[in-house]
């Protein structure tokens, strides 16, 4: 079966939602107490917050679609990582998640370069990203276009803390 990409809407906030859910989840829903995941789960990652992160013409995300349902996906906005190089117009790459179903094909490459097409529009601008310290693989991913550990901070998922590394696009 084919996988597209395509930019979500507004009218995708519900989709965006059951992925983020279902992949964060996936990834790491054994990692938390369950309410501390499932008070995250709903303060960051409802159809709401989705709703208002697509409306924020700031922000933009994609989808990754098997024609009958969403697999995969990307979120982008405004830098909000804590580092003191960060500027006004840096962009954060949020989240690039696929299901485990869907992984090993490439598609979080294809995500990631329909990402920095949009992101080097007009210019090239500057990358951040937020990645655990434990996810090897998400970290060689990143320093696969060019990003690096540049500094280190604490992800509250409910009353759990993470501890994550900044990395940044030279």
């Amino acid at each position: 079966m084919t996988l597209t990409i395509r930019r979500a809407t507004v009218a995708d906030a519900a989709a965006l939602s059951a992925i983020a859910i279902a992949t964060y989840t996936e990834t790491f829903g054994d990692s938390y107490p369950p309410q501390d995941l499932r008070d995250f789960l709903d303060s960051h990652y409802a159809v709401e917050p989705q709703r208002r992160e697509l409306a924020d013409p700031r922000n933009a995300a994609w989808l990754l679609d098997n024609g009958e349902r969403v697999v995969g996906y990307l979120a982008a906005g405004p830098n909000s990582l804590p580092h003191a190089d960060a500027a006004e117009g840096d962009i954060e790459l949020k989240r690039l998640y696929v299901l485990a179903s869907h992984q090993a094909g490439g598609h979080g490459a294809r995500l990631m370069d329909a990402f920095l097409a949009w992101l080097d529009q007009p210019q090239r601008r500057t990358l951040w990203i937020g990645a655990w310290s434990e996810n090897l693989g998400a970290q060689r991913f990143y320093a696969r276009y060019g990003c690096r550990k540049v500094g280190e901070y604490d992800f509250p998922v409910g009353e759990s803390v993470d501890r994550e590394f900044i990395l940044r696009r030279a």
